[in-house]
């Protein structure tokens, strides 16, 4: 298998829908700065640089945005250098990881698309509603999958805010404590230099917690919207490692009554045995 073959079977057919939005980011970054860095080369000018930044980054002021509508779509798989795409997607890898552990592939393009759309809304609401924006209005655009990640990086605090990670010099740290850390850090960055891409992160991370919080009541958004789901009020996870009577997998009827359980009472409310049965059952079955 050659690295082009490599790359596609850990984007298409690996089962993670983390690896295909990592992906996705890699390929569009490498396509837009690739062409800009022969188009200054050769032509030397600066046509790329210029229409990739009008066509694709997410405007602010209301009369553009209204023209480039699609933008609060594009603008969520573009990046402004090596280091921003670098820490977003090794952020997106790590802790997109835990999220598909325990919950399936199902909802991470999702809630990837709906921390971003959140983003958006939260960058144009500030710039339109607060005064101390106004000279900068007309101009301003925001760029990144920093919303995203930071609703996944939320959800997954959320979901499992014991959860502990290694970092180098640090060692390990509750994802709770991470999540919390980056919130603040934003909120008292939102009037900084970069006040968009904060006001960005702040959505993205509200709508990770608001995710999480609601799916543990039984409501899954991204659920009845993709409508995988056999029940409103119902998770349907894949399945992998269960019992050998099953070939392998859990019953259904287990899954089934651990997601009753769920509906009436919340995530919480689980035993240790009953989350890890819902774990192993989230790995696999990918559609």
């Amino acid at each position: 298998m050659n690295t082009w073959q490599q790359i596609q079977y850990k984007m298409l057919r690996s089962g993670s829908r983390i690896n295909l939005l990592i992906g996705i980011n890699v390929l569009v970054f490498l396509l837009v700065n690739v062409a800009g860095v022969i188009d200054r080369l050769v032509f030397q000018s600066h046509f790329i640089d210029y229409y990739s930044g009008e066509l694709l980054l997410l405007p602010s002021f209301l009369p553009k945005l209204a023209s480039h509508f699609w933008t609060p779509f594009t603008y969520m798989f573009m990046h402004a250098g090596i280091f921003h795409i670098l820490f977003n997607m090794l952020w997106l890898y790590w802790i997109g990881q835990i999220f598909e552990e325990y919950l399936g592939n199902k909802r991470t393009i999702g809630l990837y698309l709906l921390g971003g759309l959140t983003g958006a809304l939260f960058f144009v609401a500030a710039y339109n509603i607060f005064p101390f924006f106004a000279p900068v209005l007309a101009g301003s655009t925001v760029v990144g999958a920093s919303a995203s990640v930071m609703a996944i990086i939320v959800a997954t605090a959320t979901l499992l805010p014991d959860y502990s990670i290694g970092l180098i010099l640090i060692g390990p740290v509750k994802l709770k404590w991470i999540a919390l850390f980056y919130v603040v850090v934003d909120f008292l960055s939102i009037a900084g230099p970069n006040a968009g891409g904060e006001f960005a992160h702040l959505g993205g991370a509200l709508i990770g917690f608001i995710y999480i919080k609601q799916l543990k009541r039984g409501n899954d958004w991204i659920g009845a919207i993709t409508g995988i789901f056999r029940k409103k009020s119902k998770m349907k996870v894949a399945s992998r490692n269960a019992d050998r009577n099953n070939g392998g997998k859990p019953r259904q009827d287990e899954i089934d009554r651990i997601l009753d359980k769920i509906t009436d009472t919340g995530y919480e409310s689980l035993s240790k045995q009953e989350k890890e049965i819902l774990s192993r059952a989230s790995k696999d079955n990918e559609a």
